[in-house]
């Protein structure tokens, strides 16, 4: 589902991503792991088509990303890709059923229909009777529920996670990860997670391991 080849990637003189490689199948849940520095989020940055390779080929579901025009990547990534963050990233003046709805309305989905999903995606979570509330009224695992819940409003063919359980504490946590499993059950969704966590990262379906701008395993 996800093939990168030759992945490159500087800033000026510092090369952070050194040609790796990566293959991700459908349905799978992968960990990235490494020390501070090794370019795991750099990585997830261009993975995500958040940001483009100095060099280097990504192919997303059959389509060669970095060969459309930013209008039409965006499209694609509003479309096929969810993000998750170690900070939610929710918009504080908007409730939790509005910050869940935001890409919806991006790709222009009509309100009844947002509302709908992201009703589904509350139950689903047991939030339903927090959807008018907030980010300052919600805990922080409520917050990192919700912004999960962003990510899936589109139904996208994945989600890259950058550190997601890393500002929850050990209960909230594990709550997260067990529902990154039950996403995949339920909807066969490709998880890519780069994590300090290594309960997380051991659950996993797989492990690649950085160092240095390269994947080791």
């Amino acid at each position: 589902m996800i093939i990168g080849k030759n992945i490159h990637k500087k800033f000026n003189d510092l090369e952070i991503l050194k040609g790796l490689d990566i293959s991700i199948q459908q349905g799978e849940i992968v960990s990235i792991v490494g020390s501070s520095g090794a370019g795991k989020t750099t990585l997830l940055t261009i993975l995500g088509t958040l940001d483009r390779p100095s060099q280097g080929e990504l192919i997303i579901n059959n389509q060669d990303v970095f060969k459309l025009n930013d209008k039409k990547l965006a499209a694609f990534r509003n479309s096929q890709i969810g993000f998750v963050f170690q900070f939610h990233q929710l918009l504080p003046e908007f409730n939790a059923l509005e910050n869940i709805c935001l890409p919806a309305f991006i790709a222009n989905k009509s309100k009844k229909e947002s509302e709908n999903r992201a009703y589904e995606l509350l139950e689903l979570f047991n939030l339903s009777n927090r959807a008018l509330h907030k980010p300052s009224e919600l805990s922080g695992g409520e917050q990192q529920r919700i912004a999960v819940a962003r990510a899936l409003i589109n139904n996208p063919s994945v989600i890259f996670a950058d550190e997601p359980s890393g500002n929850l504490d050990s209960q909230n946590a594990s709550e997260l990860h067990e529902l990154f499993f039950k996403l995949r059950e339920l909807y066969n969704q490709t998880f890519v997670i780069v994590t300090h966590n290594n309960d997380l990262a051991k659950k996993a379906d797989r492990i690649l391991m950085m160092k240095d701008g390269k994947i080791l395993i």
